[in-house]
């Protein structure tokens, strides 16, 4: 059974799954070679924005860009000056899934490039989306929708998420197929989104148990850490094939990992970390210097003058400095032996690493 310890804000949290729940299916730890998705790009323009898009000036291209749709469409506006604020050039992104197929839609990122402050209420106009050959597969358009927004008035400005960027569910049609490269051989190969020996070995146990169950023989083989090779048979159907070998379960074997975030002071500690048999002590020394200046009068009727009297008042408190013994045999005695100890977030960070420098913590540190 795996389980993870998360450290956030000072509260230590286990999260312990079951054993059913700890075992997943193959196809959401790999993926097929061959199928990956297509990363494609184009640069349009969102119009119907209140005042707040690219300023003429700031964002000379969008005035440029302006200027050869509006002539493309048969409008000349070469001699006319064009400051209207309601358009912005964009970015337009998308992932093209594996297998699209002529006229199928699917959803792209909008993101302002100029100095618009805002893309809520705007449509992006017609927009051709190019792959890495340069090759157009996609067109987008429709109405952008935006979660982040931003209200300014005379002294103040509340911003929420952000407001230049936005989506368009559905709004890209595929015009071309993306290409998938032949597979010459009947052999299949998957390939694990974390690369780990035992996982893969795990996998292919399980892939030739379904196989000799169903096939009477094996199906697949290990390659190296990552990659798996899976040779159906002859007279199978690989969509199917890959379909039932998909929702086989397994364990992913989990590495030894502690990871830390010093921003947030969040700290994740795999099940496998493990902590030698070490003495721990942690304290935290406070000086406060207090000033509290006096006045000095002159006796009345004096060329006296009055006096200011300098008065300083140092305390040092040391809190903390109790010593628990850490013994990580299994994580609940990692936790409770962090936990004696009545720590932060970010004295919990210190102790770790100098654990890790006393070569008494058997993990990888990952410090963010």
């Amino acid at each position: 059974m795996k389980s993870w310890l998360l450290i956030c804000l000072g509260a230590i949290v286990l999260i312990a799954p079951s054993p059913a729940a700890a075992a997943t299916r193959l196809k959401d730890i790999s993926s097929v070679r061959g199928l990956s998705e297509q990363q494609v790009v184009g640069y349009g323009l969102v119009f119907g924005l209140k005042g707040t898009g690219d300023s003429m000036k700031a964002s000379p291209f969008t005035d440029q860009s302006l200027v050869s749709m509006l002539e493309n469409l048969g409008v000349n506006v070469r001699s006319l000056s064009q400051a209207p604020k309601n358009a912005a050039a964009v970015i337009v992104t998308a992932s093209l899934p594996p297998f699209a197929g002529l006229g199928s839609h699917m959803d792209v990122s909008v993101s302002s490039i100029g100095d618009a402050t805002s893309l809520v209420g705007g449509t992006l106009v017609m927009t051709p989306l190019l792959g890495g050959d340069r090759e157009q597969y996609a067109t987008a358009q429709g109405a952008v929708s935006v979660s982040g927004f931003s209200v300014s008035g005379a002294a103040e400005t509340v911003t929420q998420g952000v407001p230049t960027s936005g989506r368009i569910s559905n709004g890209a049609i595929i015009v071309r197929e993306p290409s998938v490269a032949p597979n010459t051989s009947r052999e299949l190969v998957l390939e694990l989104r974390e690369s780990d020996f035992t996982t893969v070995v795990r996998a292919v146990d399980a892939i030739n148990a379904f196989g000799m169950r169903r096939y009477g023989r094996a199906l697949a083989r290990e390659r190296n850490s990552r990659a798996i090779a899976i040779t159906p048979p002859v007279k199978g159907n690989v969509t199917r094939i890959l379909a039932e070998i998909g929702e086989l379960r397994i364990e992913p074997d989990v590495p030894a990992k502690v990871i830390i975030d010093a921003r947030t002071g969040t700290i994740v500690i795999g099940e496998n970390v493990r902590v030698s048999k070490v003495a721990v002590t942690h304290g935290t020394l406070t000086v406060r210097i207090t000033e509290t200046p006096g006045a000095s009068q002159p006796d009345p009727f004096s060329d006296g003058q009055t006096a200011i009297l300098p008065s300083t008042t140092i305390q040092a408190t040391q809190t903390g400095g109790q010593i628990a013994i850490v013994d990580g045999s299994d994580l609940q005695v990692l936790i409770r032996g962090l936990n004696a100890m009545g720590l932060k977030p970010s004295g919990i960070i210190d102790i770790l690493q100098a654990i890790k420098s006393a070569g008494a913590l058997h993990a990888e540190l990952v410090v963010q």
